[in-house]
């Protein structure tokens, strides 16, 4: 019989535990698997740490956010043994294949173990919806759903008080989750980190628009969002990837749109919010359509692969594909929000 390790890694995302139900129900019911969920992301499969997945530990999990299984930003390649212990542990747990449910990083040390010949299958997964190779990850839409009911909320109370209110939200290298959210809450301007911003721009058609008789204005801004010259300071903590830890590029706009314009401004930043509660039924669905694709997967023996939607078909691709590069934001969906600038 073959069985299967599962972890999540890095951030948690709405449908992770749908694609762990779904690689579960799917894996026993189809292909006759068993299957072992690793917690706590790369950690447990370095240390052994995990309980059987079965259909009775995978009942009811299917519109919880969150994962089961916890989730780190463990590197194993930072730590001592690291592949090795990984390896002694896919041993001592008799597993024949890992499934890596993350995004660049979690994904990017399955593709190096694979590498090593460890046999693994990856399911993208990330809000900022910067993987490269598939159309959509799971768990975007529902922060742009989360984003959007927000802005919805903060319009009634900039135009109560006559403000300038900057919404920072996620999207480190990608501003995906703010055009979308941004165009469907109807944000005055939209700041991405693909398109360094102009702070006297921004502050003049802020003041164009508030001169033509409107008595308030949305900003969305992406917290990895930078003005041209990066004058505006950023965290400079990393984590285990050497990621900085961004977040607060909404206080220094608040300050400057306020000093600049003369209109009182306020900031908030969603932050965590995004990647909490429940998936959208969009979500839903595409995690649990990943995960049946990643079972079946396995059964042909597809290791080095990743699952992926293309159109409305999930496919596979090859985990250095998806890897090669983020995948930023399209212009022409950047161009269609920038009409309502202003």
């Amino acid at each position: 019989m073959t069985r299967i390790g599962i972890l999540t890694g890095g951030g948690d995302c709405p449908g992770l535990n749908a694609v762990i139900r779904a690689v579960v129900r799917s894996g026993i019911d189809v292909h006759g698997f068993s299957a072992y969920g690793f917690v706590n992301g790369w950690a447990g499969a370095m240390s052994g740490e995990g309980f059987e997945l079965t259909h009775e530990r995978t009942a009811g999990i299917l519109p919880r956010g969150g994962t089961i299984l916890g989730t780190s930003r463990t590197n194993p390649f930072r730590q001592d043994d690291g592949p090795e212990r990984i390896a002694g542990t896919l041993q001592s747990q008799s597993i024949d294949c890992l499934v890596a449910i993350g995004g660049e990083d979690t994904l990017g040390v399955a593709q190096r173990l694979s590498g090593e010949g460890v046999a693994v299958v990856g399911v993208p997964k990330t809000i900022d919806n910067d993987l490269a190779a598939t159309d959509y990850t799971f768990g975007f839409h529902t922060a742009v759903q989360i984003a959007t009911d927000a802005i919805d909320r903060l319009h009634t109370t900039a135009e109560s008080h006559h403000r300038v209110i900057v919404v920072e939200v996620m999207g480190r290298h990608a501003g995906w989750i703010a055009a979308y959210s941004g165009m469907a809450g109807g944000a005055d301007a939209i700041l991405v980190p693909e398109r360094p911003f102009d702070i006297d721009e921004v502050c003049a058609r802020l003041t164009r628009r508030h001169a033509s008789g409107r008595t308030f204005s949305i900003v969305v801004v992406s917290e990895g969002a930078a003005p041209v010259g990066g004058a505006l300071s950023g965290r400079e903590e990393t984590d285990a990837f050497g990621h900085a830890r961004l977040g607060g590029i909404a206080v220094a706009l608040e300050g400057e749109i306020e000093s600049r314009t003369g209109y009182e401004t306020r900031m908030t930043i969603l932050g965590h919010v995004q990647r909490g509660g429940t998936p959208t039924a969009y979500d839903r669905v595409l995690a649990t359509r990943f995960g049946v694709k990643a079972a079946e997967a396995v059964g042909e023996g597809a290791f080095g692969q990743m699952v992926a939607l293309r159109g409305t078909e999930i496919v596979r691709v090859e985990l250095a594909e998806a890897l090669r590069a983020p995948k930023l934001l399209d212009p022409d969906v950047y161009g269609s929000a920038e009409v309502f600038f202003g």
